[in-house]
């Protein structure tokens, strides 16, 4: 067996799987954004909501944080249809990534809401502040500022989980990656220069997201 690496039938093709990393950054971009609103509210119902409200979102987060995401969006692509809702792949892998995003925030700012000082509630309080008030200008700042880091480790592990879109046939990096090998038949080429660009990518991600923290949010943030 003669075997040679050879990168030259790769090169030509680099930004076309560019392209796909641009698509993967964007899916991972808007299902975080969705998934920190819907945390948001969840985290809201679970903090102040009564038995009728934590209920729904406690099934809500139990279900989404103990099944696999890819059986999640297997469900919304493929079991949907059949009560005529038809969603594209693209649809169907954002629908699902920020359903499961959705609920593991949902946790995760329930305990920035848990980890508030009461005497910064009681200060809120006695200014007039509506619940609404409350959290935007004293539950928020405090939750960006504490849990930063861990929101930013959790999107860059959305951004490498955005490869399962592949199997629905969206065309991001993965996608883009089988259909350069399905044209070359370079398996090691193909997915060593797509490992590299999603270290590129991460990399660049958590250093934009490391400068993001200790600018406006004060956060301890680490390059590495």
């Amino acid at each position: 067996m003669n075997f040679v690496v050879d990168f030259s039938a790769i090169w030509p093709r680099v930004p076309y799987l560019l392209g796909g990393a641009w698509l993967s950054l964007q899916i991972a971009f808007l299902a975080f954004c969705g998934g920190m609103v819907i945390g948001l509210f969840g985290a809201m119902a679970k903090t102040y909501g009564g038995p009728w409200v934590r209920r729904p979102v406690d099934f809500y987060v139990g279900f989404f944080t103990n099944t696999p995401q890819l059986v999640q969006i297997y469900f919304i692509f493929f079991a949907l249809p059949d009560w005529g809702i038809r969603l594209s792949p693209y649809t169907a892998v954002l629908l699902g990534m920020t359903l499961n995003a959705g609920a593991y925030l949902t946790q995760v700012q329930r305990a920035g809401f848990a980890s508030v000082h009461r005497a910064e509630i009681e200060a809120a309080e006695t200014l007039g502040f509506t619940r609404m008030q409350s959290v935007r200008f004293v539950i928020l700042p405090h939750i960006m500022k504490t849990l930063f880091p861990p929101l930013s480790n959790l999107y860059i592990l959305m951004t490498l989980g955005t490869s399962m879109a592949s199997v629905f046939g969206v065309e991001e990096l993965t996608g883009r990656a089988f259909n350069v090998n399905s044209e070359t038949f370079r398996s090691i080429e193909v997915f060593v220069v797509a490992a590299v660009i999603y270290i590129v990518i991460t990399f660049i991600a958590t250093l934009l997201l490391a400068g993001v923290g200790r600018k406006f949010f004060r956060a301890k943030m680490s390059y590495l």
